[in-house]
């Protein structure tokens, strides 16, 4: 009788794995200082929009990465642009929370002075985050929630999913919240629209507010 073939050894590689995932070598993670360089700026940008002013933001901006020096090492590979978007937005939530600042104690020195110190220039700055004063003064009137939904949708462009992961909440939440954060500042800004269209959308560099949400 001929002997039955064995089975073949179960393989390690995920069923439905990409190419890029079954040929990717072994993930080896930045250092802190390549981190602070690649993305300093794309993290003060998304602190500023958050905060509304300079000083809030590069005080959010060395917090994030103050979070990143400690946790670089434990990082489980994935989208790392969202997991800086989600210290920073979380960082500002707590923030506006608990009103209080983030010690910097368990930070050493050497590291501490290997953090940008105006991330960026003031004039990258202005161009790269500033609103008109009446823009920027109807986003600080939003609750922090309904801010921080509203600036990664209609600014960073995130989607309802990425927010949702980004903000721990469930998906029907992050579309509340960005309805009514719209909805608020629709009203706010409606001065903006001449008198004929006021019932229009309402536009701003970088942010647009539909009247009814977009369908996901």
């Amino acid at each position: 009788m001929p002997a039955i073939p064995a089975m073949p050894a179960a393989s390690t590689t995920p069923r439905y794995a990409t190419l890029e995932q079954r040929s990717a070598p072994p993930w080896d993670p930045p250092s802190w200082e390549d981190v602070v360089n690649e993305h300093s700026a794309r993290v003060y940008r998304l602190a500023y929009r958050l905060t509304g002013n300079s000083y809030d933001a590069e005080d959010l901006t060395h917090d994030v990465f103050l979070r990143v020096f400690r946790s670089l090492n434990s990082y489980q590979p994935g989208t790392f642009e969202g997991w800086l978007h989600r210290i920073t937005t979380n960082l500002f939530l707590d923030r506006m929370r608990r009103k209080q600042r983030i010690r910097f104690d368990a930070l050493s020195d050497e590291a501490a002075a290997r953090l940008p110190s105006r991330i960026p220039s003031p004039e990258q700055s202005y161009a790269d985050s500033h609103f008109d004063d009446d823009v920027q003064r109807a986003l600080d009137a939003l609750a922090p929630d309904y801010r921080a939904a509203v600036v990664l949708c209609d600014i960073e462009g995130l989607s309802y999913e990425e927010i949702a992961a980004t903000l721990g909440v469930k998906l029907g939440t992050v579309r509340s919240r960005i309805h009514r954060g719209r909805s608020q500042l629709r009203d706010a800004l409606a001065h903006r629209a001449p008198t004929s269209q006021r019932s229009r959308a309402t536009r701003m560099p970088g942010l647009v507010m539909p009247r009814a949400m977009p369908s996901c």
